[in-house]
């Protein structure tokens, strides 16, 4: 998975992230639906909101799916009033940082050896951030790596996770959904099989269209790159039902 033979890493801690990168992806990279699952100790939301702020102001400004991403970890975590208060006063904080002070991180350094799970929750979230906009310039992925140098983790943790990102979310996001040429492709992608009657899979079609839909896209504030994606499955899903529609319509 690495290249050039970098350092390993501890055997305790490389279990851990083998098994928190397959439950990203089991959750179709959405780290805020990691940490629903995996919880992330409370000593961890301070640090975690103000990394976070310093990688949302890498550009020069911090962008409205920044803060969409910080408003779902705080969902996420269920973090009462008080605790967003808190959140938001860290996120700012991180912003208005350009470098990060040694002592940031300090609590996580000295428990990655005993407990290595929540350091990488919290690296996983933050390379999720730095991704928000779409695969990370240079700035934002140093800001990143930064952060998760001050945690006590090594570089090669954020190359990792960007890869697997860059395997099955930049590449998705990258490629035009390919139009179904057969009747067995147009099923697969509704999630059907040619012996459902038409109206079945008319049923199937519409469920698919309403979970991508626009009007649902917007009050969800997702990042510019999963609208992206839902509007290529919905191109699909309407393909698919056409290629179906029209094979019937021939019989």
């Amino acid at each position: 998975m690495r290249q050039s033979n970098p350092p390993a890493l501890p055997a305790r801690m490389e279990s851990s992230f083998q098994e928190l990168l397959q439950e990203l992806s089991s959750c179709g990279h959405q780290a805020s639906t990691l940490l629903e699952r995996a919880r992330l100790p409370r000593w961890y939301r301070k640090p975690l909101f103000f990394f976070l702020g310093y990688i949302a102001k890498a550009d020069g400004r911090v962008r409205e799916p920044d803060i969409h991403y910080a408003e779902a970890l705080m969902k996420a975590l269920a973090l009462s009033a008080r605790q967003r208060r808190k959140a938001i006063d860290q996120f700012r904080k991180g912003k208005d940082t350009d470098h990060l002070p040694l002592r940031q991180g300090l609590i996580l350094r000295l428990a990655l050896l005993l407990w290595p799970a929540p350091a990488l929750k919290t690296a996983i979230c933050l390379c999720h951030g730095a991704q928000i906009l779409g695969q990370p310039g240079k700035a934002r992925r140093y800001r990143c790596e930064d952060a998760i140098s001050h945690m006590g983790l090594p570089v090669v943790i954020s190359d990792d996770i960007f890869e697997s990102y860059a395997s099955k979310v930049w590449i998705r996001t990258a490629a035009p959904p390919q139009k179904p040429a057969t009747y067995e492709q147009a099923c697969q992608i509704l999630g059907v099989t040619r012996r459902d009657s038409l109206e079945t899979i008319k049923r199937a079609y519409r469920k698919q269209v309403s979970a991508c839909h626009p009007d649902k896209l917007a009050q969800q504030k997702l990042a510019p790159s999963e609208v992206a994606m839902a509007k290529d499955r919905l191109l699909r899903y309407q393909q698919a039902w056409e290629l179906i529609r029209q094979r019937h319509r021939a019989l």
